[in-house]
């Protein structure tokens, strides 16, 4: 590509960051999938422009991206940067006629998604220690079962976002988008219990001021990976052979709501999602959850 593309390119991210509040890794994603298609665009043409490629030259991507057998999801992911692009710059008038206007993504396969049992979450939530580090552990995860927050929503979390007295949470999610979620006296326990540990961590390195709840063991704010690394622990050590991450414990949250009569609108307002249809995936677990009790149990199932 020439240099004058890289420049509506970076633009592109700028808008991404800055108008549309896409998230960091989405951001990178998008990088990666318009590198990709640069790289492929730059073998069949020199010279290439973005504003230069017909439709004819997507369906030539597309056709070498099957015939190297990427997964759908992956393609699905590389179109979706693709028309965004091409949606910019029409949008800022640097092209007439969309050349993604009439590709279509594939379809892809829904997976139920898995999720912990009753005895499952509870024993996972048992499994942290007394020490301060432990405290902090329980914190985190009771206060993943009790909002169904995404890990990023949890360690970008800050102090003055909950409310103890009043059991609420300001959670800030995708686009920065706001949602109150309300959390139980057990979670509310959990944190009192943490706040005095995430101090003393705190003064004990000398850190300075900052205002997120979850810090590591220097005191420092806790990242996502981080909170991954402590969820394996625990899984670990429960011996649990299902794949669990902290969005594990987002659907786990989703399916006992809706198991136990919560509305979907009211799970989807929980959860933060956009769309309905997003939340509907719920039903069918909690469906195929019921199905598989009947067939267990009843007699002449």
């Amino acid at each position: 590509m020439l240099k004058e593309e890289e420049k509506l390119r970076e633009r592109f991210f700028s808008y991404l960051s800055v108008e549309k509040n896409s998230s960091e890794l989405t951001i990178v994603n998008y990088r990666k999938d318009l590198a990709a298609f640069e790289a492929f665009i730059d073998t069949k043409l020199q010279d290439a422009s973005w504003l230069d490629i017909t439709p004819l030259d997507v369906r030539a991507y597309l056709a070498d991206l099957n015939e190297k057998h990427y997964a759908r999801r992956t393609i699905a992911r590389r179109i979706s940067a693709l028309k965004s692009f091409y949606k910019y710059l029409v949008r800022e008038n640097k092209l007439e006629v969309n050349p993604m206007s009439k590709v279509r993504s594939p379809k892809l396969e829904k997976k139920l998604p898995v999720f912990l049992d009753q005895i499952e979450i509870t024993e996972l939530l048992e499994q942290p220690d007394t020490d301060a580090l432990g405290k902090r552990d329980t914190a985190i995860l009771e206060l993943l079962y009790a909002t169904g927050c995404r890990v990023s929503e949890l360690v970008g979390l800050t102090l003055d976002r909950i409310d103890l007295n009043n059991r609420f949470v300001l959670v800030i999610g995708k686009g920065n988008k706001e949602r109150l979620v309300p959390i139980g006296q057990s979670c509310c326990r959990a944190v009192k219990v943490y706040y005095p540990e995430r101090m003393q961590l705190m003064d004990k390195y000398s850190v300075g001021e900052h205002n997120k709840v979850f810090v590591n063991s220097r005191g420092g704010a806790l990242t996502d990976r981080s909170v991954r690394r402590i969820l394996d622990k625990y899984i670990n050590q429960l011996a649990i052979s299902k794949n669990v991450s902290p969005h594990t414990i987002r659907h786990t949250f989703a399916t006992h709501l809706l198991e136990n009569g919560a509305d979907l609108r009211a799970v989807q307002e929980l959860l933060g999602h956009a769309n309905l249809s997003t939340t509907q995936i719920y039903t069918h677990v909690s469906t195929e959850h019921i199905t598989s009790a009947y067939k267990k149990n009843h007699p002449r199932a």
